[in-house]
């Protein structure tokens, strides 16, 4: 999981935010404003409680669609076999299409099925609800924000808006929830505004690894675009090494992974943060 690091800690003093959180697809959502849209300095709670609004209700509506959880959702529908997915909704239908591209670009690594042959989006849900809400922020005319579904991140600008200052995203150790590894920039003047971890420090074994040998207990990428970091994390955690590889070779990407052994392999890209 990360969090958003304090940037007086960095020596630049202490920005405007103010913050609302909202639960929903079993996670804990933060919604942070920089003051780019002020009275005396700060953020209106008018303006923080719209916006807030505006993600929980996205999120909800994504998680009654897509939630394994929910029996009366599609996806479950899905599962019982009571719906085709041919008939299922345009949305079903875009976002199974958008997680099969992924499954043949990461070579089988991510997948939208579980082992049992259901239907699972889950891996990708959270990451396109985290960008869909990255977009009505922005169409709201919100330019600085950081948004953090679970512990992957999307930002928008800089805590200090009108300035090149990146927002500051810390990495947990896996093996000691209460310190962190590292952090890593985004937004501001950086290539990347988002950064996704997965592993099973915090939630077990829930991903399905195809990959031989031994693997990484937690993955974090960082990227230009939240659903690119989310799936290539996953994707990661469940091809191990080689699909690192091939990550790193593809994309615009930086990788941190942390090993069984609590060793760690970081790209150029995090030796350099």
């Amino acid at each position: 999981m990360q969090q958003i690091s304090d940037p007086q800690a960095r020596g630049t003093g202490s920005p405007v935010l103010k913050a609302r959180t909202v639960e929903c697809m079993g996670t804990v959502i933060s919604l942070t404003l920089a003051a780019d849209a002020v009275v005396q300095g700060q953020p209106t709670s008018d303006e923080l409680t719209a916006a807030t609004a505006v993600v929980e209700r996205l999120f909800r509506g994504l998680d009654e669609t897509f939630s394994l959880y929910l029996t009366d959702s599609e996806a479950s529908m899905l599962a019982r076999g009571e719906l085709a997915l041919r008939d299922a909704s345009a949305q079903m239908r875009e976002r199974y299409a958008e997680a099969h591209e992924w499954r043949l670009r990461t070579d089988g690594a991510f997948t939208p099925e579980r082992p049992d042959g259901v239907l699972d989006l889950s891996g990708l849900i959270k990451g396109h609800a985290i960008r869909e809400a990255g977009t009505s922020l922005l169409a709201l005319g919100r330019r600085d924000w950081c948004l953090n579904a679970g512990g992957d991140v999307l930002v928008s600008g800089s805590p200090r808006p009108g300035s090149a200052e990146p927002w500051y995203a810390g990495i947990v150790d896996p093996a000691d929830r209460r310190t962190l590894v590292t952090g890593y920039p985004l937004g501001g003047n950086t290539r990347h505004s988002a950064l996704a971890t997965s592993g099973s420090a915090e939630r077990g074994e829930h991903i399905w690894r195809v990959g031989g040998g031994p693997g990484f207990v937690q993955v974090s990428v960082a990227a230009a675009d939240i659903v690119t970091a989310d799936i290539l994390a996953t994707a990661i955690v469940s091809g191990g090494a080689p699909t690192l590889d091939l990550a790193a070779d593809t994309w615009d990407v930086a990788i941190l992974a942390v090993h069984q052994d609590g060793t760690l392999l970081a790209t150029p890209g995090f030796r350099q943060a």
